[in-house]
């Protein structure tokens, strides 16, 4: 591929990001939602060697509050499970969120110490056809509470 066919490529790729992808003119805005997760009930499993605290494999299973983002008001749950998949550094995690109007499935990566973005991958009720993104924020350093914001295409 010339050096020129892969520029007009790379920048009609950035025009399509800019001006919002493929959408159509009548394609749904995306709709936010934010919520507070206190992760009270954050239960590991240990699978690895009894010498080692962290191990390829570990589960990590947890049915927690969610509250608004005032993080005041609790407004559901979330419950799931992750897999460690890089010792020290990541698991891979899906869980459903419960709140008002019906239920949103995720699944992706969590970093140890770093933010990161989950897939959508469906719901019920008002998130029925639900798909778009979900970004994980820990809201302090201890890591007992998560900004999850969610950006829902339908």
């Amino acid at each position: 591929m010339t050096i020129r066919r892969t520029f007009l490529l790379a920048l009609l790729s950035a025009t399509a990001v800019a001006a919002g992808g493929c959408a159509k003119p009548d394609d749904p805005k995306p709709t936010t939602l934010h919520v507070v997760e206190r992760a009270e009930t954050d239960t590991l499993q240990h699978v690895g060697k009894p010498e080692e605290k962290d191990s390829l494999g570990d589960i990590l299973a947890f049915l927690n509050p969610l509250y608004d983002e005032t993080n005041i008001n609790k407004v559901g749950t979330s419950s799931g499970v992750c897999f460690r998949t890089k010792v020290g550094s990541a698991y891979e995690c899906f869980w459903t969120a419960t709140v008002p109007g019906g239920q949103l499935t995720v699944e992706g990566p969590f970093y140890d110490g770093n933010d990161s973005t989950l897939a959508i991958t469906g719901g019920t009720g008002d998130f029925e056809r639900a798909r778009g993104e979900m970004a994980l924020h820990a809201r302090n350093p201890e890591g007992t509470e998560y900004d999850f914001t969610y950006t829902i295409v339908k």
